[in-house]
């Protein structure tokens, strides 16, 4: 083991300081603890110094794999890069030192940020009105769930309490449904890997409260029949659900709502740039058409007649309170800020360019990687393992192997219509030159499958963690250290 690579407790010396306190300038009457509430013997913490310290947590970083040091391909989790412009303005003193109780007087700025951004997201995707405040994007599904299911109440029709979901969708689209007491009933997909419109049919009745898709799906493919979808769905009395962690390449080119959906979630964490992944921070706006305007969540955004804004907590029908206060702010300002530094004219660029990025990829693997469905992709596509399995090198295999040459591993084992699925989405914020640096290591580890898959079934070699036992890993986390002595 290399000293760098010890935990901190492994560099532990009795009696080592890495910092100093001043000394209580308060009575002690006022500033020790009860006695209840303090402890009888000192934390077992380190005892290091301050520069071991530093090199301790330095060291760790530099082994974090990150998109400002790598390329991510990873699919339906669009891994965008976050222009630093970003956090130049959300660093700044006028929005990072508000606080969510102060005075609507006090905040205009902030206010007008959370208003302009919804009207700006009105206008990408077609629907008529925005809450902000939905924390997460599964958190936004949760919330227009709630939208659709107080729709349905507010009108006496109670007994619309099922929700149908493609056999293709999310994880996240049916748990979202069981959390709000919705009965998941699922429709296949065809051949192509579309929703078979047939196997629709007989579902619709009027116990169905709608349905909830993505579009372009989760193989990537644009589903094609949406309009004979929604007048279906429309016509049992149900409403559309779009699910938009697939909304990257419809930018600026193609808005949900002109699809005929009713409610949507958007993820700001991954179509408009903001920071992703570790568990946050998220942001998972919800829109909603015209007529479903009144049920969205408690507190809004209003404008008054002298064009002030205000947060009105009640208003309409809404469908609940899903969070403290107004969302993620820190998230939203980020967001906000990509698209006024994109414009109207260049924000028309980003689904183009990530449509042409997933298509340029695979077509320059396909020969390499077997494509179940070969047809044109829009943001991301599939590929079910490597063309030539006769090694018995599988999808977990490249994976790993991937690793060693510095790129990010793509999603793998999902969608699980196919046994050795790897989605690939390489956005549209990665250089030609990155996308053929991707291309020429993917090819030269679909040979070496066949030349040398023990190599493969033992990767990755140059990492600080090898192969790990995952479902141990996964199932038994050890999340603290644990002194072995």
């Amino acid at each position: 083991m290399k000293y760098y690579d010890k935990l901190i407790f492994d560099l532990s010396k009795a009696g080592r300081q890495g910092y100093s306190l001043p000394a209580n300038k308060w009575e002690r009457s006022v500033s020790e603890l009860p006695a209840g509430l303090s402890r009888a013997e000192a934390p077992a913490l380190p005892e290091v110094s301050e520069l071991d310290v530093v090199r301790h947590y330095t060291n760790l970083s530099q082994m974090n794999f990150g998109v400002d040091s790598g390329f991510y391909p990873l699919g339906s989790c669009t891994m965008k890069y976050n222009p630093k412009i970003n956090e130049e303005i959300a660093a700044h003193p006028g929005f990072a030192g508000l606080h969510p109780l102060q005075p609507a007087s006090t905040v205009q700025g902030a206010l007008a940020v959370y208003h302009n951004l919804a009207k700006a997201l009105s206008a990408i995707t077609g629907m008529a009105e925005f809450t902000l405040n939905p924390f997460a994007g599964a958190h936004g599904e949760l919330t227009g769930l709630m939208v659709i299911r107080q729709y349905h109440i507010s009108r006496g029709d109670e007994k619309r309490t099922r929700i149908i979901v493609p056999d293709s969708a999310h994880g996240t689209n049916p748990a979202s449904a069981a959390v709000c007491g919705l009965e998941i009933v699922q429709v296949k997909s065809n051949a192509m890997g579309l929703v078979d419109v047939e196997d629709l049919k007989p579902l619709l009745d009027d116990t169905i409260a709608g349905i909830m898709m993505t579009n372009p799906n989760t193989l990537g493919l644009f589903e094609k029949d949406i309009k004979e979808i929604a007048a279906l769905v429309h016509e049992c009395g149900g409403l559309l659900y779009y699910d938009g962690a697939n909304m990257n390449p419809l930018v600026g080119m193609v808005r949900p709502g002109d699809m005929g959906f009713d409610v949507l979630h958007l993820n700001l964490h991954k179509t408009f740039s903001t920071p992703h992944g570790g568990g946050g921070p998220g942001a998972g706006p919800v829109g909603v058409a015209a007529h479903l305007a009144k049920h969205l969540p408690a507190p809004k955004v209003v404008v008054g007649e002298c064009g002030e804004y205000h947060v009105v907590d009640q208003d309409g029908e809404p469908c609940g309170r899903i969070s403290g206060f107004m969302g993620n702010f820190g998230v939203l300002l980020r967001a906000y800020t990509y698209i006024l530094m994109l414009g109207k004219q260049n924000v028309k660029m980003v689904g183009p360019l990530s449509v042409l990025g997933a298509n340029y990829i695979k077509e320059s693997l396909k020969d390499c990687f077997k494509l179940p469905i070969p047809t044109v992709c829009k943001h991301e596509f599939v590929f079910d393992g490597l063309l030539d399995q006769s090694t018995g090198v599988t999808t977990l295999d490249v994976a790993k192997r991937l690793l060693d040459y510095g790129f990010h591993a793509p999603t793998i084992y999902f969608p699980l219509l196919f046994h050795q699925a790897i989605m690939i989405e390489p956005t549209e914020t990665e250089s030609k030159e990155t996308l053929d640096g991707f291309i020429e290591i993917m090819r030269h580890i679909a040979a070496e499958a066949v030349s040398d898959p023990e190599s493969m079934k033992t990767a990755p070699h140059t990492t600080p963690v090898r192969r790990l036992d995952e479902t141990t890993a996964a199932r038994q986390p050890i999340l603290r250290y644990k002194d072995m002595n």
